[in-house]
């Protein structure tokens, strides 16, 4: 293999396929990545990605497409740069940047967004290939870039990127090049740039009808390209097109026509033309543009026969111009620029053909621009598009669109603005319409209009009318002939052109004649009528403009045609009117006098228009005499002062001519001042009439007047010399206006001046230079007695002096010397009082900065300290003065520093240090006190700015030492370091400025840098050191470092590559400078702590790691000091704490931080044997709350919110634990916040009920931690949390807790403050809980036990099962389903063993979930005592700790008959670290126990769980007798008529044999147990077959005896084999005592001796509902799991607990009490007490989730009419039906038992007393559905 060879030509390259490295060295590639390449070998490239460079390898050089490069040397580094245009990089650099958001938003699903950035991306895209291509012409280039980079911003705004800012050319403004002020002008621009775009996008309809685009605004001149492709019509003749421009409001054609001669076969008549139809309508103005609507129109004329239809033998007239049709386009949008035009896009133009012939074209025109048809495909193929500028403009700029032969239509009228030089002399004639009367014919004649443009001796002049653009002139006009119309509308525009000398002897003559159709007749027909008009009239002027209504002569034809019998007679009606004025005509024919045979047509009359476009012909009689003055110089003085009565327009349109005639008369009156006044008056009213808003244009034209044209060399004296007297005369405050139009005109007159004298310094080669300059100053000294006067009068004049003589400096420092010239210009500002025209004074002076003169630094010497002492007053009330004033005062300082910090100004140390004295203090302090809303701070800072960048180090040292004392030395410093301070935390300006902040933080890091350096000279000794000084110093260089703009690692690749190639990471820079400083303090560190261990925290967070590894050891200094000054660091302990809490919640630190901190302090240590205990004590501590916070900041990004609770606990935990109470406080609410988010108000509860332990019931004032809502004591901020925590405990349906906070606050108001009132309240709330308890119902939640196993897991999950509270009605797979979409990467287990260490130690996430019983806790308090079930079943639900999850298993042989015999139960016990409900709705299971039941004990517990259920049944059927008797009637004869081997006798089968009691001997007690539970389910059954009698109805009585016989046999043959026992009388009514002896009995025997600490004790929910229908008696019960009892029996008593129940012997009846449990309001209701109590009928295991294995064994038990069955064995029942194995009786049986007898147990039958202890234990089933767990209590 050859070796690697360092490249030199592929250096950079893009590349074009991904690449997947298969190799430790190679080089992960992405398509679009660029890579820079360093060496080469055998087809490889090595290098490294342009994003990173710190990704590098190698990777296939086939993979890469390379790009030309330009290598540029920056010292000893080759910095390697694409040679590709600036433009097509930054298209690149955006796409790549655009792509990445692009994809982040599709991922997020933001659609809209997605779009719009996709049809961005896709339009630069394609703009960049046009780049590329290299093919654009220039004018479509500029026009291109102008769009791209537009784009470019407006997606960057829109993604919330940095704004771009370019120079005028778009190009990207380095910062480095460009001053700060010229940046922030940057910004300014393209921000507004940018908003309008914005704007523009976001607004679907345009509003304003005549916006015009930007770039069409900024000419003057607008042009529109059209080059006709095809016309399709079928003619069949030759046709003429008529193409113009048309405005549809105004009813008129705007250009000249341009002319396109159609032939019969679909082609020009001039092939040549064919796709070479090309015209440009030109000397369009913004005035055009802005019409509402402007259309494109074709007016086609058919030439040939008089009717296409004609079939006649007879020979048709031919050559007759015929109306047929139009075509109209509205194209308002392209030429205005709304609609992107381009030379490829074709548009069709429709064609609309003459109907009638009363249609004349003109009328056409306006029907279709109302009304759309169908055109049939007849029509005008065009492409259109709008141009800028004049047509010598566009000739350079769109060469391929416009070229020689492209034909110019001009518009009909002048363009905005007439150069000089620029001779128009067109006259524009339109027909108008006639009225022709018939005479003696019968029909109406066919009028065609001939006309010529005759001499005065009436010879025709040839060639000198043109009819459209781009056809050859002619020399007779024909009109269009319209059929037999009496008052024909023309409306034919042409054009007339003849030589301007010949005009005056030029006049149109109009022939009128009739055509017929047919030829012979056409022949003999004769001119009936003739008209004529002169062109000029006598006094020189041409015809005015407008319509003329022409007298229409009749006659002989050939006297007619004779110029002498009628160019002598008037020619228009008006004239003729005038002339005979009191005669009235008759309307028959009148001769005329003179008239040569010719009588005037009365009936008859003929209109036309005219409309001249001349630059030398004028209509107005004054301007004509002005402009031929020599030919009447009597009326000179007349004509000069009539001037200024002339119409502005008609002056402007001659402008050269007039100023040469103004100037002519001044010069050959050199040697007089006749005239002088009245020409410079007239030359002020001229310049005048251009400054005018509607003449602006012409100021260009004025300009090249003066460049070119003007001639007169001695002007300027007399100028100077009138303007001197104005100005002599204005002191005096007399002539105000005429002064005041001269000032404003003050600009252009001393353009002509200087004009003028240069002229004549180049004639005589500099004579009178000194008289000249003498003349110019004795002028600025009139100019200064004008300021210096004091009449109110002058104030204008003032005024108009400040504005407007700035605008001379130009021209005049030519001819005059520049320091001369500042010195004049200081004396007239001088001659200003200080407090006077201050806004003006400071304008003026801004135009002179913007000046060549201010560039040169002799004049600055002069003008700038006058500046300076103006500004310093005006900024010095800058927060307070009008708003103008203060931006512009901002706007001349900002000038100044811009022209100060160009290169080509010359010295300007001086200047900036004259600056720096005057006004940075006078700029800070306005900063400072001007609001950060304020419309001026952005400009205000960047001012600030601006000086501090031009400062170098002896500016600042100079500046420093201007300060005399050490008290304004640190004051200085004090404001400047608050001022960054507070300008780095909150920017003024907008985010997206980045250049502009970027720019600013460097200037700021040099300053902060300079000042600590004096800081360090001056303050750091004992006897100066200033703390608060450099406490300040610190903050500000802390903020500077931590600010968010320069947290490199928050922005994309892209942006943080361009901050460090242009400003390198400047953290790194004042980070090392801290630091430096730090250790400099000495003994003053402890000045510092533990102020700055925030601060310094901060800054170590900042994940650059050699900062880190250079100012971590700051902290071990901050140690060592503290332990040095007081023995300990506790301060700086607990000041770390508290700030490394609040720093890594927002976003500070990671992983390496931790370790860094830890390695680096713990290094630190070892060197100091004394303090490493205490310091590794320390780390330990940080490195606990750092891992705690570093979880809790993991998951609060989370959606889930059980992981930020338990992160949340975690960390109060800890604060608890170390003992900071703040902290602990401040997440409890936290916790509390996350509570009611998810609606958790029990946990919220007991978050709240932890802050208020740590308050006392006293009248001490809170620690600061603790105010929460102002300054109280603990007492009152005690007893608001309680009561948030009651309505909270309230809303969880924890009423118990709530009684509890009750009683404490009762209490207090009973006992301590002694309000009786509020405690009056608290009892009725209190008492309202306990009804609460009693009648409202609270479904039971279940409990389920999750394990996340594998590494896949944050810590804190890791490995560990937790045992949850699901929320009311929640089922596991809900539960489990929310759980799963939090991991949704997690597996599923689909068992419940625990798994092994091959999970556990997995790279994946496992899950397994599985429901759990809670093992009941019986308060003390209610132990051995009558307890309600509503009571007792809180407790069954709540404050638990131990829950049990079991599942049967087989063991030993299996008997096919009885399975109960090999049934095992093995049960697993969690213990939570905390009881449940606490502070979270989960807790850690830290311990967990096994345990095994073995069959006999299970059967123990089913028996036991249906004596519960029948004594339960019996409690509510007594109760409420409302409740319907199906649900007991089918549990009291599922027990007494059970299936075949149903009901106990499976039990008998499987235990009570001698087998059985041989081989378990160490069961004797426990079957004993068992025999007394079958014994006890007698006496329960006949209560509730008694109470069933009772309620039964007479269609069931049938039903009933028959249950009544069942239960006799069954009585008979159990008291028979297990002794009699009894219970009291169920009839028994009301006794004294308040409780029934049932309810008595019930709850010694059963309930309370359930709450006895078995590990069985809470019964699950009931399954799905089921109804019950008196047809049906036959249900599947499932079966319960019973309880556990622990009992002792003695004589004849009962001994549960403390307490002791005798038991009768006799059945001797006794008065039955009517004390029942109270039931639930919501068991009142018959259809829900139906569904709840049929559901109460089905016992489950509590097993519900499947084992998978195929060892699993389906258990069966007999039909549901069977007492809860033990599987495998039968007890065979008197009168019992056989068994029946059905689907329906298999169940699952995982319960049991346990019994222990006392050994003192004597007979109970002959005594008569058994001592019971019933626990309850139901379980679920795996194949029904999670019950209700309120339903099940009865």
């Amino acid at each position: 293999m050859a070796p690697w060879a360092r490249t030199t030509t592929e250096r950079y390259g893009v590349v074009k396929w991904n690449f997947v490295p298969k190799g430790e060295k190679q080089l992960f590639l992405e398509v679009g990545d660029a890579v820079h390449i360093q060496e080469v070998c055998d087809g490889w490239y090595r290098g490294y990605l342009v994003r990173n460079k710190a990704q590098q390898g190698v990777f296939p050089a086939s993979f890469v497409h390379l790009k030309e490069v330009i290598i540029e040397k920056r010292g000893d580094e080759e910095v390697v740069v694409s040679a590709e245009m600036p433009l097509v990089k930054e298209v690149t650099t955006t796409l790549r940047e655009w792509g990445s958001i692009w994809k982040q938003l599709y991922v997020a699903n933001k659609q809209i967004r997605v779009k719009q950035v996709q049809v961005l991306m896709l339009e630069l895209m394609e703009w960049r290939s046009q780049l590329l291509s290299g093919t654009l012409p220039s004018d479509e280039f500029k026009e291109l870039k102008q769009k791209v980079t537009s784009k470019i911003d407006y997606g960057n705004k829109i993604l919330e990127l940095d704004q771009v800012v370019r120079d005028e050319d778009g190009n990207i403004l380095d910062p480095e090049r460009a001053s700060v002020i010229s940046l922030f002008r940057a910004h300014e621009e393209a921000t507004a740039k940018i908003n309008d775009r914005i704007k523009e996008e976001q607004s679907d309809i345009q509003t304003d009808h005549s916006g015009i685009s930007a770039r069409l605004q900024s000419s003057p001149t607008h042009s529109l390209y059209v080059f006709v492709r095809n016309f399709v019509c079928r003619i069949g003749e030759d046709s003429e097109l008529f193409m113009s421009l048309y405005d549809p409001i105004k009813q008129t054609i705007i250009s000249e026509n341009y002319l396109v001669r159609w032939g019969s076969k679909g082609f020009p008549k001039e092939i040549d033309m064919l796709n070479n139809l090309k015209v440009v309508f030109t000397d369009l103005g913004n005035k055009d543009l802005s019409r509402e609507k402007i259309y494109l129109i074709c007016q086609i004329v058919r030439v040939g026969r008089m009717d296409l239809k004609e079939t006649t033998s007879k020979k048709s007239t031919q050559g007759l111009r015929r109306p047929f049709g139009v075509a109209v386009m509205d194209i308002s949008d392209i030429i205005k620029g709304k609609t992107e035009s381009d030379e490829e896009k074709q548009f069709f133009i429709p064609f609309f053909p003459i109907v009638a012939e009363n249609d004349f074209l003109h009328t056409l025109l306006n029907k279709v621009t109302n009304l759309r048809g169908d055109s049939g495909g007849q029509g005008l193929w065009v492409t259109l598009k709008a141009l800028v500028g004049d047509i010598v403009q566009i000739r350079k700029e769109y060469p391929h669109l416009v070229d020689r032969s492209t034909v110019v239509a001009r518009k009909l009228g002048f363009p905005e603005i007439i150069m000089p030089g620029d001779v128009r002399n067109d006259i524009y004639l339109t027909l108008q319409g006639g009225d022709f009367d018939k005479y003696n014919k019968t029909t109406q004649k066919n009028v065609e209009v001939i006309m010529w443009v005759c001499d005065e001796e009436g010879k025709i002049i040839q060639n000198s009318i043109c009819l459209g653009a781009g056809d050859k002139a002619v020399s007779e006009y024909r009109s269009v002939i319209y059929y037999q119309i009496k008052q024909p509308r023309w409306m034919e525009t042409f054009k007339v052109a003849v030589p301007l000398e010949e005009m005056h002897k030029i006049h149109l003559r109009f022939m009128f004649r009739h055509r017929s159709s047919q030829e012979s007749k056409d022949k003999s027909e004769k001119n009936f009528a003739m008209a004529f008009v002169r062109l000029m009239k006598d006094d020189g002027t041409v015809l005015q403009d407008g319509p003329h209504d022409l007298v229409v002569f009749k006659g002989d034809s050939k006297r007619m045609e004779d110029v002498n019998c009628y160019l002598k007679l008037t020619s228009t009606r008006q004239q003729h009117s005038d002339l005979h004025r009191g005669t009235m005509l008759s309307r028959s024919s009148s001769s005329v006098s003179g008239g040569g045979g010719l009588s005037v047509s009365s009936r008859d009359s003929f209109t036309i228009s005219t409309l001249v476009c001349s630059t030398k012909l004028t209509q107005n009689v004054g301007l004509l005499g002005l402009l031929k003055w020599r030919t009447r110089p009597d009326s000179l003085e007349n004509n000069l002062e009539n001037l200024k009565m002339i119409d502005g327009e008609e002056v402007v349109k001659f402008l050269q001519d007039t100023l040469d005639a103004l100037f002519n008369i001044m010069m050959e009156h050199s040697q007089s001042d006749k005239y002088d006044i009245l020409v410079f008056d007239a030359l002020i009213y001229i310049i005048g009439l251009i400054a005018d808003r509607k003449f602006q244009h012409f100021n260009t034209v004025l300009e090249a007047y003066i460049k070119q044209h003007f001639s007169a060399t001695l002007a300027y004296k007399k100028l100077m010399s009138v303007l001197k007297k104005y100005l002599d005369v204005s002191s005096d405050g007399e002539q105000f206006e005429p002064i005041l139009r001269t000032l404003k005109a003050l600009e252009y007159i001393f353009k002509f001046i200087v004009r003028s004298r240069m002229l004549y310094s180049q004639l005589y080669e500099g004579k009178e230079q000194a008289e000249f300059e003498e003349s110019l100053r004795r002028l600025f000294e009139s100019i200064n007695n004008l300021m210096i006067a004091g009449q109110d009068r002058t104030v204008l004049l003032k005024v108009a002096a400040l504005k407007y003589l700035p605008t001379v400096l130009h021209d005049v420092e030519k001819v005059f010397d520049a320091k001369l010239l500042s010195e004049l210009l200081h004396d007239f500002y001088s001659c200003i009082s200080p407090d006077n025209l201050q806004k003006q004074k400071v304008c003026s002076m801004t135009k002179i900065v913007s000046s060549r003169l201010f560039q040169r630094q002799e004049c600055r010497d002069v003008l700038l300290p006058m500046m300076l002492r103006e500004l310093s007053g005006a900024l010095a009330s800058m927060a307070d003065g009008p708003h103008d004033e203060r931006r512009m005062s901002l706007e001349l300082l900002n000038n100044i520093l811009e022209v100060l910090s160009r290169d080509n100004v010359g010295e300007t140390f001086q200047h900036i240090q004259d600056i720096v004295v005057s006004l940075l203090g006078i700029i800070n302090r306005t900063v400072v006190t001007m609001g950060r809303e304020h419309a001026l701070i952005s400009r205000v800072v960047a001012c600030m700015t601006a000086i501090l960048s031009q400062m170098d180090d002896r500016h600042y040292s100079t500046y420093i030492e201007t300060f005399t004392g050490t008290s304004d030395l640190v004051d200085f410093l004090m404001e400047s370091f608050l001022l960054f301070k507070d300008l780095i935390g909150e920017h003024v300006y907008s985010s997206d400025w980045m250049a502009m902040i970027m720019v600013q933080n460097r200037v700021f890091l040099r300053a902060i840098n300079t000042y600590a350096d004096t800081m360090n000279q001056k303050f750091l000794n004992n006897d100066d050191f200033e703390v608060q000084l450099w406490n300040n110093y610190f903050h500000l260089a802390v903020a500077f470092i931590t600010q968010e703009s320069l947290q490199l690692q928050h922005f994309s690749p892209t942006k943080r590559n361009k901050i460090l190639a242009k400003y390198g990471d400047m953290r790194r820079l004042i980070g090392f400078a801290i630091r430096d400083i730090w250790y400099k303090l000495g003994s003053h560190k402890i000045c510092f702590i533990p102020g700055m261990v925030g601060p310094i925290l901060e800054m170590t967070l900042i994940p650059e790691e050699e900062l880190r590894r250079a100012t971590i050891p700051i902290f071990f200094d901050m140690i060592t000091c503290e332990h040095a000054h007081s023995g300990n660091f506790h301060k700086f302990e607990n000041e770390i704490i508290l700030k490394l809490d609040h720093e890594v919640e927002g976003g500070g630190g990671d992983e390496r931080y931790m370790q860094l901190l830890e390695t680096i302090l713990l290094d630190c240590a070892a060197e100091k044997p004394t303090l490493r205990p205490q310091v590794q004590h320390f780390v330990s501590l940080v490195k606990g709350l750092l891992v705690r916070l570093l979880d809790y900041r993991t998951v609060m990004s989370d959606d889930s919110r059980n992981n930020r609770m338990s992160c949340t606990v975690n960390l109060l935990n800890f604060y608890k634990d170390i003992n900071r109470e703040g902290m602990y406080i401040r997440y409890l609410y936290k916790l509390r916040d996350l509570h009611l988010e998810g609606e958790n108000y029990t946990e919220a509860a007991y978050t709240l009920l932890l802050h208020s332990r740590l308050l006392k019931w006293s009248d001490d004032m809170c620690s600061p931690q603790f105010e929460f809502h102002g300054s109280q004591t603990q007492r009152q901020l005690k007893e608001t949390l309680y009561d948030t925590i009651i309505d909270y405990f309230d809303k969880g349906k924890m009423w118990e807790e709530a009684i509890t906070l009750c009683k404490e606050l009762a209490e207090q108001y009973e006992n301590e403050i002694f309000d009786y009132e509020l405690l009056g309240k608290r009892l009725e709330k209190q008492a309202k809980f306990y009804e609460n308890i009693m009648k409202i119902l609270r479904p039971k939640p279940d409990y389920f036990a999750v394990g996340y196993y594998g590494q896949g897991y944050p810590p804190f999950l890791r490995n560990r099962v937790f045992i949850h509270r699901g929320k009311e009605y929640e089922r596991r797979e809900d539960f489990q389903n929310q759980l799963m979409s939090q991991f949704p990467s997690s597996v599923r287990l689909n068992t419940t063993t625990m798994p092994g260490e091959d999970i556990r130690n997995s790279p994946l996430q496992y899950i397994q979930c599985f429901t759990v019983q809670p093992v009941l806790e019986i308060p003390p308090r209610l132990k051995n005592k009558p307890v309600p079930d509503q009571i007792i079943n809180f407790y069954k639900s709540n404050y638990v700790q131990r829950f049990h999850y079991s599942r049967p298993v087989r063991k030993g042989p299996v008997d096919p008959n009885n399975e109960f015999a090999s049934m095992w139960i093995e049960r697993t016990t969690f213990t939570t670290v905390y009881k449940l409900p606490g502070i979270l709705r989960w807790f850690e299971a830290t311990d967990t126990k096994h345990t095994t039941l073995s069959p006999l004990e299970n059967a123990i517990e089913t028996m036991e769980s249906t004596n519960e259920k029948i004594l339960t049944m019996i409690n509510q059927y007594q109760a409420d007798w409302s409740l319907p008797i199906n649900p007991l009637s089918m549990l009291l004869n599922g027990i007494v008529d059970p299936a075949v081997m149903g009901g106990f006798a499976k039990y008998e089968k499987a235990f009570f044999t001698d087998e059985y009691t041989h081989q378990h001997q160490e069961d004797r007690d426990k079957l004993l147990r068992l025999k007394d539970l079958i014994a006890w389910q007698i006496p329960l059954l006949g209560g509730g077959i008694a109470l069933h009698g009772k309620r039964v109805t007479d269609d069931l009585r049938p039903f009933h005896d028959r249950m009544e016989e069942c239960f006799r046999q069954l009585r008979k043959k159990v008291e028979k084999e297990y002794g009699v026992r009894e219970l009291p009388d169920m009839d028994e009514r009301k006794s004294s005592r308040p409780r029934s002896m049932l309810r008595s009995i019930r709850q010694s025997i059963i309930s309370i001796s359930s709450l006895q600490g078995s590990e069985c004790g809470t019964p699950t929910k009931s399954h799905a509902d089921r109804d019950f229908s008196t047809e049906s008696w036959t249900s599947t019960l499932p079966r319960s799991s019973g309880s556990v009892s622990m009992c002792t029996v003695e004589d004849g008593v009962v001994t549960v607990g403390d307490a002791e129940v005798k038991l009768r012997k006799s059945k001797k009846k006794k008065k039955r009490s009517s004390m029942i449990f109270i039931t639930e309001e919501r068991e009142r209701t018959s259809t829900l007490d139906c569904k709840r109590l049929s559901k109460k009928q089905e016992f489950r295991s509590d097993t519900n989730l499947s084992e998978p294995n195929e060892g699993n064994v389906l258990l069966t038990n007999a039909n549901s009419r069977s007492l809860p069955a033990i599987t495998g064995l039968s007890l065979t029942v008197v009168g019992a039906a056989e068994e029946v194995d059905t689907p329906r009786g298999r169940r699952d049986s995982k319960s049991m038992s346990v019994c222990v007898t006392s050994d003192r147990t004597a007979d109970r039958r002959s005594k008569g007393v058994i001592n019971l202890l019933f626990k309850t234990k139901s379980s679920k089933s795996e194949d029904v559905k999670p019950r209700d767990p309120a339903k099940d209590s009865f």
